[in-house]
């Protein structure tokens, strides 16, 4: 299969690009930066680049002779949420989508898939409440509204004859990047613990599983619409926190304040101080297995324990 790939040098990116040439697809990366790329990613990746996704479509022959694409672009959201950043969060998911699918329409019928990244940040806060894909989304939420653009514009690939899946990823355990890399600093120094009394569900998932799950859907001609990319069981953000003290044999009782995190993150803290205990009902409905559904063994291999 040949496959074109946004966002591949991200942490999410590069895993994807490398188990796709692992199994001997044809990949393709869009980028900014072909010569960064090319030291990220190696010559065995075509690149083309891709100078302004907010403002044009990717070039034509990035998108010819391709049988799927997996959409991963979008600028961080775990960042200080000033009007810039939100303008770029939006922009950088919405409008890249809405050229990426534009330039889509031009690249003939063979191009039958687009996986699309999508958030867990559609659903809002539900506290202690089971939330699957049949869930509405948030209404009067930053990312909540963001997402629901996002997916929008991505469904517009249904016009074009393209099986269209909507990966509503949670927060991702890896070696590099992600939620750990924010969490692991205190907790090795043993002032770890849970935020704003730990009582929000956390809707983890290992990059081995965001990997997995993102192929399945490549590959799975039943796989459309949304779905939910989260381990099994969601735990609250105190389970968390003493799960990751075990494993760093570290105490994890210092509690972190919500107005703490709201003075560092400001309104960005609101996805650390609420959460959503999110299922992943249709990857399990339509048979996926999980690869490290427990969360001691994700944390054991997300921080080399």
């Amino acid at each position: 299969m040949r496959v074109v790939v946004t966002g591949a040098t991200g942490t999410i990116g590069r895993a994807v690009v490398r188990e796709l040439r692992k199994r001997g697809d044809d990949v393709v990366a869009l980028t900014r930066d072909p010569g960064s790329a090319l030291q990220v990613l190696g010559p065995d990746v075509e690149l083309h680049q891709w100078a302004d996704p907010k403002g044009e479509p990717p070039p034509a022959a990035g998108l010819a002779d391709a049988d799927a694409v997996v959409h991963l672009l979008g600028e961080p959201v775990a960042q200080r949420w000033s009007k810039q950043a939100m303008e770029e969060i939006h922009n950088s998911r919405v409008l890249a989508t809405r050229h990426l699918v534009e330039g889509m329409a031009g690249a003939g019928a063979r191009l039958h898939t687009l996986v699309s990244q999508s958030a867990s940040g559609y659903y809002g806060p539900h506290g202690d409440e089971l939330v699957d894909e049949s869930f509405p989304a948030a209404s009067e939420d930053f990312l909540g509204e963001v997402t629901v653009a996002w997916e929008a514009e991505a469904k517009q690939a249904d016009e074009l004859g393209a099986r269209v899946a909507l990966m509503r990823t949670g927060v991702v355990l890896s070696k590099g990047g992600g939620a750990l890399e924010k969490m692991l600093p205190p907790f090795k120094l043993g002032v770890g613990g849970p935020v704003a009394g730990g009582r929000q569900y956390v809707p983890w998932i290992h990059l081995d599983d965001v990997v997995g799950a993102f192929l399945f859907a490549l590959d799975d001609a039943h796989a459309s619409g949304p779905v939910n990319v989260s381990a099994p069981r969601p735990v609250t953000n105190a389970e968390l926190s003493k799960a990751l003290g075990r494993v760093l044999h570290r105490p994890a009782f210092m509690p972190v304040p919500g107005v703490a995190v709201k003075l560092l993150f400001g309104d960005m803290a609101s996805i650390v101080t609420s959460g959503v205990r999110m299922v992943p009902k249709r990857l399990e409905e339509l048979g996926y297995r999980f690869r490290r559904p427990d969360l001691e063994d994700a944390l054991r291999d997300a921080t080399g324990r």
